[in-house]
């Protein structure tokens, strides 16, 4: 009996093998990666990754996606100068196909990371919960789709936040999936340009604006799109399902 409770806390343990790795890579790279993932280094090295772009296209792709994927699984810093070396190496259209699959790829791993080690954990807790809770759950269970699509596209919710939030709340990974690649698009296309036309900006000597997804022209379409995202929600309570979030 004791070796059986022996190897279930050994598998208990395993479970949370992924996070605590993520979280160790995570908190080293915060000190030690900052200046090598960070705005500057893109722009003092920014000859020498055209050339080797030019003379390696392949290789070039291949390192761009997996350093990307990394930052976005690990949660490392650069993750904003990740999407723009890729709009500034492969132009707006190719680099934003491959920023949202990098991104995507890696919101994915720490996705199942985080269910894997707490997730499941969590489920069962508000699975037994009784009151608001109950009722928060049962409104986000229903409201699945919308809820996900929205917390991509606001600018304000942190990315690593937006990875981690389904994962406690156990959402199917394709609804993860879908909703990931699709929501982060108008946000990397728009940084992606940024990134494309980081040549001129580097030429001028200065900084490419970051806040240019605030602007009115730009803000006001994504905030569209999450008032589209919330039109199922607004259909359930005008039919009489208003018990959804009481």
């Amino acid at each position: 009996m004791s070796d059986m409770t022996d190897k279930n806390k050994g598998s208990g343990w395993l479970r949370y093998a992924p996070l605590i790795a993520i979280a160790l890579v995570a908190a080293v790279g915060a000190f030690t990666l900052r200046d090598y993932l960070g705005f500057d280094a893109l722009r003092d090295n920014r000859e020498a990754l055209i050339a080797f772009r030019d003379q390696h296209y392949l290789a070039t792709v291949i390192c761009f996606l997996a350093a990307y994927i990394a930052i976005v699984a690990f949660s490392l810093p650069g993750a904003t100068v990740a999407t723009l070396t890729g709009g500034f190496l492969f132009g707006t259209v190719i680099g934003a196909a491959f920023n949202v699959t990098a991104a995507t790829i890696g919101a994915t791993l720490i996705f199942l990371a985080a269910r894997m080690g707490l997730g499941e954990a969590l489920r069962a807790r508000m699975d037994a919960s009784e009151g608001l809770v109950a009722r928060i759950r049962k409104g986000l269970d229903e409201n699945q789709w919308s809820m996900l699509f929205l917390i991509r596209l606001v600018p304000a919710v942190p990315f690593f936040v937006a990875n981690l939030i389904p994962a406690f709340l156990a959402v199917p990974i394709h609804r993860f999936v879908i909703s990931t690649f699709i929501g982060i698009m108008p946000g990397a296309v728009v940084y992606t340009s940024v990134g494309a036309g980081l040549g001129a900006v580097f030429e001028r000597g200065e900084t490419p604006d970051l806040g240019i997804i605030f602007e009115p022209h730009i803000l006001l379409p994504i905030l569209g799109l999450c008032a589209l995202s919330l039109l199922p929600v607004g259909i359930r309570l005008a039919t009489g399902r208003k018990d959804v979030m009481k």
